[in-house]
């Protein structure tokens, strides 16, 4: 029975979490090196994962030492909303699985105030002209967009939904149907970057990004661009955004490996010591789970199984139970092939969406996104 394996896989996440809550505290873990992660500086676009995890499982567990370290990270952010200078398009993951979870388990009228804020800052990053959310900082980037994104956008959808005003949607369901225009081809595949004339919003070209090259298919791409369709189409409704993510879903599928886990880019060429990316895996079979709640039973049971197909491949090859001297969960993420950054080695935001894939296939369907 898949809920019986699901549940057991989910103690062991439930056990490995609150072991290593106690090593690596409140801190902003990233990539675990030598069975260690490292912390990042309060502004990195991976914080919100960790908090994220202790709230899943104190969500179940009602362990009072996880809410108090997923608290403590959540006040140390302050710093960053504060400062405004380092906030950038990726508030979405840090805040909404910060802030946004503690509101949404506790109701915490500061935590609602926190994802306020950082959602006012992301709708300023909205360009009007090019119907698009700007991507980054750097003065040469001002026209750029990118996949990831699809993934910030919930925190606008509820945004919208806690204040009543709809600016906040309207804004998040633009950029999603220009990243349908100017990301997603045909066949599922998509885009890491675009760039777009800052001032006219004239679409001016697609860039390789993190992928291989600019009409490459960059995996972890292909999982945002799945999940994130699929979290537009709950918030929203809207049919075309459900079409999205099945043709993600479905070119991710095709294109897996019938052993072993997604290669950083479906499209780059295979060499030796081929970088691997398990997150995107786990990604993308929440994101299906997450399109299985939005169709009919027919199809969502397909979605379900390709799900739990990856999740079971992850749990059985690529997961670090047997060694208690690695804090990370999931093995053999790759950050940034093309620059040669964190190549085959575990990532905290492999192990929240495994964790959390692992939540839907035990039934539960409510996320913090």
């Amino acid at each position: 029975m898949i809920n019986q394996w699901a549940d057991d896989v989910w103690n062991q996440i439930v056990d490995k979490v609150s072991r290593t809550s106690k090593s690596i505290g409140a801190g902003f873990p990233y990539i675990s090196y030598n069975g260690k992660y490292n912390h990042e500086e309060a502004d990195w676009w991976t914080n919100g994962f960790w908090p994220g995890l202790l709230w899943m499982v104190y969500r179940e567990t009602k362990d009072e030492s996880l809410k108090d370290i997923a608290t403590e990270i959540e006040a140390k952010l302050d710093a960053v909303l504060l400062d405004f200078y380092p906030l950038h398009h990726d508030v979405g993951f840090m805040w909404s699985l910060s802030s946004v979870a503690q509101f949404k388990l506790l109701g915490s009228e500061l935590s609602k105030r926190r994802a306020m804020t950082a959602a006012s800052h992301l709708l300023g990053r909205y360009n009007a002209k090019g119907q698009f959310i700007r991507a980054w900082n750097q003065p040469e980037r001002v026209g750029w967009a990118i996949i990831d994104c699809m993934m910030n956008l919930p925190l606008l959808y509820w945004a919208s939904e806690e204040s009543n005003d709809p600016r906040f949607r309207h804004a998040a369901a633009l950029h999603a149907d220009t990243t349908l225009r100017e990301f997603l081809r045909p066949d599922g595949s998509t885009h890491h970057i675009v760039c777009f004339d800052k001032e006219t919003g004239e679409r001016i070209e697609a860039l390789g990004g993190q992928g291989h090259s600019p009409d490459s298919a960059w995996s972890r791409g292909t999982a945002w661009s799945l999940y994130g369709m699929a979290l537009s189409a709950r918030y929203t409704g809207d049919e075309r955004y459900i079409d999205a993510a099945k043709r993600a879903a479905h070119f991710f599928l095709a294109n897996m490996p019938e052993d072993g886990l997604p290669p950083w880019d479906f499209r780059a060429p295979w060499e030796a010591d081929m970088a691997m990316d398990s997150s995107a895996a786990a990604c993308a079979a929440s994101g299906m789970l997450e399109l299985s709640f939005l169709v009919p039973e027919t199809e969502a049971k397909l979605y379900r199984s390709a799900a739990e197909r990856l999740i079971r491949k992850l749990n059985d090859g690529y997961t670090a139970w047997n060694d208690p001297n690695e804090e990370a969960i999931l093995k053999m993420g790759t950050a940034n092939r093309p620059k040669n950054t964190h190549v085959n080695v575990p990532m905290i935001y492999g192990d929240y969406f495994f964790a959390e894939a692992v939540c839907k296939l035990r039934g539960v369907q409510g996320t913090f996104w």
